[in-house]
């Protein structure tokens, strides 16, 4: 069941993901991804900060007519990059926004820190609830143990951020799973600018008794 729950999910390493189903291509804050990869239906960024929102990686997978979903203060990072593209959809959310997409339906979900200063809630930055294939996925974004993990609703599949200092510590995030109660769960920023996969393995072995997927980046 686990396996089934992740056809099509694809870590492209940090906190970027690849979502194919049937002909629809969706990327997550992609970031230092290869080149080469399907051309973008979706594009979903979940906030303005380099590693998350870089125009030189979007530009990998961008075609006309894609559609991009971003918070709404990233709104002028896009002015100058979008005119190079025919039917580029912009669409900036806030938290409790949703929208539908070539058949994807996207809810725009808080995040933010609570201890620390990186990622404060006045900013009003977002992770992502995608329902696509029949799955509700849930990306945290860049984000801490929250109250509103706990208001999701059903989760097929959490992609949880894992490496502590700027998001949620391995120790966390175990906790986040308890409250989001998802089927699969799949540990994410880490082994990149922060973390090692000491930090994944380390929350595999704290969800013991839990579906937890360590997936391979893919190149």
């Amino acid at each position: 069941m686990a396996d089934d729950l992740l056809s099509g999910i694809s870590w492209l390493g940090h906190a970027s993901f690849q979502i194919l189903d049937k002909n629809i291509v969706v990327y997550i804050d992609p970031f230092e991804i290869s080149e080469g990869l399907a051309g973008a239906d979706l594009i979903l960024v979940t906030h303005e900060h380099f590693d998350h929102l870089s125009i030189e990686d979007m530009r990998k997978v961008m075609k006309n007519g894609t559609t991009i979903i971003a918070p709404e203060d990233c709104a002028d990072k896009f002015n100058d990059f979008l005119e190079k593209y025919e039917d580029v959809d912009l669409q900036l959310m806030a938290v409790g926004d949703a929208i539908d997409v070539e058949g994807v339906n996207v809810e725009a979900v808080s995040a933010y820190n609570t201890n620390k200063d990186f990622h404060t809630q006045n900013k009003n930055w977002v992770g992502y609830v995608i329902t696509i294939g029949g799955r509700r996925i849930y990306h945290a974004g860049d984000t801490d143990l929250i109250p509103e993990m706990g208001k999701l609703g059903e989760v097929d599949v959490a992609l949880l951020p894992v490496s502590g200092k700027y998001v949620m510590t391995a120790e966390e995030a175990a906790e986040a799973v308890e409250i989001i109660d998802p089927k699969v769960v799949v540990p994410m920023h880490y082994d990149s600018i922060v973390g090692t996969k000491n930090d994944a393995l380390r929350f595999e072995k704290l969800c013991s008794g839990r579906r937890v997927a360590l997936l391979e980046r893919k190149s």
